[in-house]
């Protein structure tokens, strides 16, 4: 066991100077098998006897039960990458009364579980009710920075693209619809949120291009960073206290970056 996570750890410290740049196509979740992928959990590291991932009907099925991620093998950059996810509805403790919560990590590097004994140093595409599309700067060994355009209420800041830039290494900047009432409560809904329904599949794309991110949610740009200090490394997908369905996982060549309003 001991030369085994000597080995998964040689193999999850990949460089980002190894990262490859999409030129076609390239399909990270074949609908089978966790081919390319590897776990990480809080409590029990590269180990998962609870069988928090899994893969049925074609889709990855994060319980939520412990707390982690599943990670690419590989490092990515300047690409287009494409999730399709849904809430399965189940919610665990700590967060059982809570908003259903997951993310995608992208620009993820360094040392497994290195925040929290959890996750990857990287950036996040986050997935909560009420806050799917946020940008949230998750650190490890270092400290990710991203400067975004925003409008100041109270002590949040939202992405508005003609607004002042503000630039952190630490924390969230939310995307530009989210409630300013939101609350940490199961089932919460703001009256601008573009993800769907509950148990409806959303479409969720992240453009990483050089210094530059823009977060896509169901067809609609709702977020844009740039001058970021991370540009290429592993894909992470979130366990965090939530059931959660991932049918779709996939890069494309970045092509052109959308068109932000």
């Amino acid at each position: 066991m001991h030369r085994l996570w000597i080995a998964l750890f040689t193999l999850t410290a990949c460089a980002a100077e190894d990262a490859i740049t999409p030129t076609k196509k390239i399909v990270l979740f074949n609908g089978k098998n966790f081919d390319g992928w590897y776990t990480w959990l809080r409590e029990t590291r590269y180990e998962d006897p609870k069988r928090v991932f899994t893969v049925n009907d074609g889709a990855i099925h994060v319980s939520g039960e412990d707390w982690g991620g599943i990670a690419t093998k590989q490092a990515y950059r300047d690409y287009h990458l494409i999730v399709e996810w849904r809430w399965g509805g189940k919610t665990l403790p700590p967060r059982v009364k809570n908003a259903r919560d997951s993310g995608i990590l992208i620009h993820a590097v360094g040392e497994d579980g290195r925040y929290n004994q959890t996750w990857l140093e990287s950036i996040e595409s986050q997935i909560i009710e009420g806050g799917t599309g946020d940008i949230i700067l998750v650190g490890g060994a270092s400290k990710p920075t991203l400067t975004v355009n925003t409008v100041q209420d109270g002590r949040e800041v939202y992405w508005k693209q003609d607004g002042k830039p503000v630039t952190k290494d630490s924390g969230r900047f939310n995307w530009y619809g989210r409630s300013r009432v939101w609350k940490d409560v199961i089932d919460f809904r703001g009256v601008e949120d573009v993800e769907a329904p509950m148990g409806k599949w959303n479409r969720q794309e992240i453009f990483a291009q050089g210094d530059k991110i823009t977060y896509v949610v169901n067809g609609r740009v709702v977020i844009h960073g740039y001058a970021s200090s991370h540009r290429a490394g592993k894909i992470q997908l979130q366990s965090e206290g939530a059931e959660i369905y991932f049918r779709r996982v996939e890069l494309r060549p970045i092509g052109k970056m959308p068109k932000l309003k």
